[in-house]
């Protein structure tokens, strides 16, 4: 049996001197003003709990859920504290002491049972987008933030995407659970500029999800036990780089899959670092770029993506305010906090409309899907596209 807060490192907790240089960077802070609702804040509860000189109280675990686990924090502390993995800890040691709701424990029944079972999660899609071609609308209201889903990406015949001319790299990559059910054509992009730079493509048979969206919300065993099943199947392959184009994704694997050793690579890195061909067509659009969080913060990735996509021809490019802020969709965060997700991202819609694009490039499903649905309620007429399907239109 696991003690209380034990999974909580004392040295990572020590690397916070309470300066409070994250406190204008923290989404939350930035909307209630609210010490609790701060990095420093949240390390210090973590902190008196795990010396055992705060009694531990469920009121002052709302400050805990509150947290994106955006690591923007990460981004601006001068001290390296390691709040990713420190927020992740403290939420497993949370849940092995605090009193269960319906709400927790179905969102841990629905990653384990659903997102870690492939094809359960696809028989689940299947069931979404025919009730929402048949309009159900019981179904269309309980899934109102999901896209219109499309058939789902599938992967080529063994398993393998052929480059484009030479040959050059062999590359894996994550198909992951949910984004290739809600965002199939994103994948579809990411895959074509692969071969396009001359990478062969491998799926590894039998791949799972990665186990982000599980250490996001304190079931660290569940991503573990998906991380030791995946990397049997890498070990079995030879590739130069495990590529992945969803941002959350890449940092958690990043961060939990140490046997991998640097050969994780974000879409958007690895092309930045082979090349891609010579554009053949304009893409006349004004684009403005929303940072994922996982991607900019977790990962340091802000520069590639923006090079590849001003370097296309004929775009127009508008820089957005704030646009490594949070936008509130973190994992399950939306529906875990529904509330506090939606100030965010009302705070954040602010900013996009500001820009007058016409297409805002994303680098994660769930900001996509929050941005999305939160420009359809405003009335607005902007697409939102994964940074791959952008890069994609030159070809």
């Amino acid at each position: 049996m696991t003690t209380p807060f034990s999974r909580l490192s004392d040295d990572d907790l020590a690397t916070c001197v309470h300066c409070g240089l994250c406190l204008d960077a923290c989404p939350t802070f930035r909307v209630t003003g609210l010490e609790t609702e701060s990095p420093r804040g949240r390390i210090y509860l973590m902190t008196q709990w795990k010396r055992g000189t705060l009694p531990f109280d469920e009121e002052q675990v709302k400050h805990i859920d509150l947290c994106l686990g955006c690591r923007t924090c990460e981004g601006v502390c001068p001290s390296g504290v390691p709040y990713g993995r420190i927020i992740e800890a403290g939420r497993a040691d949370v849940e092995d002491v605090r009193r269960p709701s319906a709400k927790r424990a179905t969102s841990r029944v629905a990653l384990r049972q659903l997102l870690a079972h492939p094809e359960r999660l696809r028989a689940a899609g299947t069931a979404t987008r025919l009730a929402q071609k048949l309009h159900l609308t019981s179904i269309a209201r309980s899934g109102r933030m999901l896209p219109p889903l499309r058939a789902p990406f599938r992967v080529p015949a063994g398993n393998v995407a052929p480059a484009i001319g030479e040959r050059k790299h062999r590359v894996a990559f994550l198909v992951g659970c949910v984004m290739p059910i809600l965002y199939p054509q994103s994948h579809d992009a990411a895959v074509k500029l692969l071969q396009l730079a001359g990478s062969e493509v491998w799926f590894p048979p039998g791949e799972r999800c990665c186990g982000a969206l599980f250490a996001h919300n304190g079931d660290l065993q569940g991503a573990e036990q998906l991380r030791d099943a995946n990397m049997r199947l890498y070990k079995a392959g030879a590739f130069d780089a495990l590529i992945v184009d969803s941002a959350g994704c890449g940092a958690h694997l990043k961060d939990f899959y140490p046997e991998l050793q640097g050969r994780v690579k974000d879409l958007t890195e690895w092309l930045a670092e082979v090349g891609l061909p010579e554009a053949k067509r304009d893409v006349k659009i004004r684009l403005t770029y929303q940072d994922a969080c996982h991607l900019a913060h977790a990962q340091k990735i802000k520069k590639q993506p923006r090079d590849l996509m001003r370097a296309l021809p004929g775009v127009e490019w508008v820089e957005m305010r704030h646009a490594d802020i949070c936008c509130g969709a973190a994992g399950l965060y939306s529906t875990l906090e529904p509330e506090m997700s939606n100030r965010i991202l009302q705070e954040k819609l602010d900013d996009v409309l500001a820009t007058n694009a016409d297409v805002l490039a994303v680098a994660n499903p769930g900001c996509q899907m929050q941005l999305e649905a939160g420009l359809k309620k405003r009335g607005s007429a902007m697409k939102v596209e994964h940074v791959a399907e952008i890069l994609a239109r030159a070809f």
